[in-house]
């Protein structure tokens, strides 16, 4: 009998044991992502796909994509959210947001997560170039994921019309006014109506378009450290006298500011026959061009480059260690080499590590659109994005400046030495 109670007992005692893996099972780690989506195209279903096929491949992580607006929006609403103490864990944000989400200590740096060989030769293998707005006082603080530079597109059946060679961009800025003179069509009451060039000026990314002509000028605009800017260099002022007259002087491009979203546009409806703009446009001209275009470097001055942009990863301090952890392991899925070339050939952004390129999906994109490859390319000569300490504030300083030139409210040298005294008075607190 007793032999019979201890057995049932026994029996008793292992079922129950047998059930409490499914009583005891780890929840997931859940991850909140925030996404900047005012990046143009169906770029919600992109970032969604990619999170289903992490979570079949991490059932133990739970990724909740929060699209929170344009970049801008974004940094606000995630400052917002630390402030209030729900932050989320992971962000991709612009690459100059560095120094603003260190000085707010928001984010951890992400080589002191990354501590294995494995992890170690991941933060190792992406393009110098992207890197150089993801590191700081001897830290990486983010990594390149949706990255590109600037590059200028061009319809070539226009410049076949104005007996231009379709098949070669101007490569210098005397090549950029001549082609352009001869693209700019004007109808017999002698409005334009088909421009030459345009270079958007308008909104949050003047700065950037700028650094297309300051970069080619030999001109730069910060140091490493985001204390000190240069934006009165005679450098810098010849590169904003040479934009300003490319409608004042030269009547290629119109007066005033052009916006950056209807650039594309323009372009598309051959209102323009040359734009500059991001890389990131790439898949959307692609998709709605119905004439054949060319996509080619900055055209140099002194030399060639441009700067680079686009987000980074970051990842949140407030977020616990096992947060922070499979934030990473997201991060470098995401950054993969395959994943990294679905990225780019689904977005047109730059895909950020040389072996991205190397994969077979990649090599025949590119074989097949030669233009992905030209950012890449342009990498070589690329340069750090303009980046501060108290970077929104420093950045419309310098953006204002250019509007003031462009718009003739002040003459660009008087400009952007008004932009230097502000943007020295509003960084001396960080020297």
């Amino acid at each position: 009998m007793r032999r019979f109670v201890l057995k049932t007992l026994a029996a008793g005692l292992a079922a129950s044991l047998l059930g409490l893996p499914a009583l005891a099972q780890k929840s997931p780690v859940e991850v909140e992502f925030y996404y900047p989506v005012a990046v143009g195209g169906p770029i919600t279903k992109i970032v969604d796909d990619m999170v289903a096929d992490f979570q079949k491949e991490n059932p133990g992580i739970r990724i909740k994509p929060i699209y929170a607006g344009s970049y801008q929006d974004s940094i606000a609403k995630a400052l917002t959210a630390l402030k209030g103490g729900t932050p989320p864990q992971l962000a991709v944000l612009l690459s100059t947001d560095m120094f603003t989400l260190i000085d707010e200590d928001a984010i951890v740096p992400i080589d002191t997560l990354a501590k294995s060989d494995a992890d170690k030769q991941w933060l190792g293998g992406f393009y110098d170039a992207f890197m150089q707005n993801s590191r700081s006082g001897g830290h990486v603080w983010g990594v390149p994921f949706q990255r590109s530079t600037i590059v200028m597109y061009y319809n070539k059946a226009l410049f076949k019309e104005a007996g231009l060679d379709p098949e070669r961009a101007p490569a210098t800025w005397a090549e950029l006014v001549d082609s352009a003179k001869k693209l700019t069509k004007k109808d017999a009451s002698g409005n334009v109506t088909q421009w030459g060039l345009e270079i958007p000026s308008g909104g949050a990314f003047a700065y950037w378009l700028f650094q297309a002509l300051t970069t080619p000028n030999d001109a730069i605009l910060m140091n490493e450290a985001g204390n000190q800017v240069y934006l009165d260099k005679p450098a810098v002022i010849e590169a904003a006298e040479f934009w300003h007259d490319l409608s004042a002087k030269h009547g290629v491009m119109p007066k005033g500011t052009i916006d950056w979203g209807t650039t594309p546009k323009d372009f598309l409806e051959k209102k323009a026959a040359i734009i500059w703009t991001t890389t990131g446009n790439l898949t959307n001209i692609r998709k709605n061009a119905d004439f054949p275009f060319g996509v080619a470097m900055m055209p140099k001055q002194k030399r060639g480059g441009s700067p680079t942009g686009g987000g980074n990863f970051y990842v949140f301090k407030s977020g616990t260690p096992e947060q922070q952890q499979a934030a990473l392991k997201f991060a470098q899925w995401a950054t993969s080499p395959e994943r990294a070339a679905d990225w780019s050939i689904a977005t047109g952004y730059v895909a950020v590590t040389p072996a991205a390129w190397q994969t077979d999906k990649m090599k025949k994109y590119a074989q097949e659109v030669p233009a992905a490859a030209v950012a890449r390319d342009q990498l070589e000569v690329s340069v750090a994005e303009f980046s501060t300490h108290e970077n929104q504030r420093v950045t419309k300083v310098l953006n204002d400046a250019l509007q003031s030139a462009l718009t003739g409210a002040k003459p660009p040298k008087q400009a952007l030495t008004d932009a230097q005294r502000e943007a020295e008075r509003i960084l001396r607190a960080y020297k």
